[in-house]
């Protein structure tokens, strides 16, 4: 680099600071001894407006830092208003689960008194503990036993009222219920709304078979309705089975898609349990 532009760049420099400087006092002599506000005026035009400027520039890291300080602040503002919000949030969740358990618990209760008052028998809500449902076998266990007075041969619905099986043995607390999805299902059925019986089989799958026997001539088709019959003296009446897929078939409940259930307290003599 060249040390005479160097030396003469400083020079310039030098100068200007000089002049800037001389300016302000030029101005205060003015104001004090020969007040001209023409000269002031026109000063004024050119003077404050390099004050401002050196004023902005030196108190410019004051007010950075202090709008530093300030958002700080208000982060961490934000981060505590977010923390009490997320625990007021998790308590308003707990609350809600809470109640969402109660009001389903309701309901099955109120279902079942539903079905008490429709029947004239006594039930029992029970949950499904374990589905042994295997090849053409379709078993499954409920938490309720002879300590709650079920029996085999009780019937066992689902909280629509559609039946899914009966109880075949029990435990104190526990009992082994076959689905209609069994093979050794064999049950009297009607088509509802007539008098043409026949039996179910089941076969594995949830598309049990049906024979009518009563009227050979009759073939159900896509959305007839079986209902249980008590021909045989072992099953209490009407209780809704399934749906005719086609003139054979029949869809019924798989025991895979229960969680719970409700057990008539119904035996093959249709006696009473209260």
């Amino acid at each position: 680099m060249n040390p005479k532009k160097v030396s003469s760049r400083l020079h310039t420099i030098i100068k200007s600071a000089f002049v800037a400087a001389l300016l302000p006092m030029i101005l205060l002599y003015i104001v004090i001894a020969k007040p001209d506000y023409r000269i002031m005026n026109g000063a004024a035009h050119i003077i404050l407006p390099v004050v401002s400027a050196i004023g902005d520039l030196v108190t410019w890291p004051v007010r950075a830092g202090g709008n530093l300080v300030r958002n700080i602040r208000n982060i961490s503002n934000l981060e505590q208003e977010n923390a009490e919000l997320r625990v007021r949030l998790y308590a308003a969740l707990a609350t809600k689960n809470d109640c969402d358990i109660a009001l389903v618990e309701n309901q099955r209760l109120a279902h079942e008194l539903d079905i008490k008052k429709s029947i004239g028998y006594d039930t029992v809500v029970a949950d499904v503990i374990l589905d042994n449902s295997a090849l053409n076998h379709g078993t499954f266990l409920i938490d309720r036993g002879a300590y709650d007075e079920i029996k085999p041969g009780m019937v066992v619905l689902s909280f629509d009222n559609t039946m899914v099986g009966i109880v075949m043995d029990t435990g104190l607390h526990y009992s082994r219920v076959r689905a209609l999805t069994d093979s050794n299902t064999n049950i009297a059925v009607r088509v509802a709304g007539s008098d043409v019986y026949g039996f179910l089989h089941g076969n594995g799958s949830t598309t049990s078979k049906i024979g009518f026997f009563s009227d050979h001539k009759f073939q159900g088709g896509k959305g007839t309705k079986l209902v249980t019959s008590s021909i045989s003296g072992i099953l209490p009446p009407d209780i809704f089975v399934g749906t005719m897929h086609n003139t054979s078939d029949v869809d019924v409940l798989s025991p895979s898609k229960l969680s719970s259930v409700i057990v008539y307290k119904f035996n093959v003599n249709q006696e009473k349990y209260k």
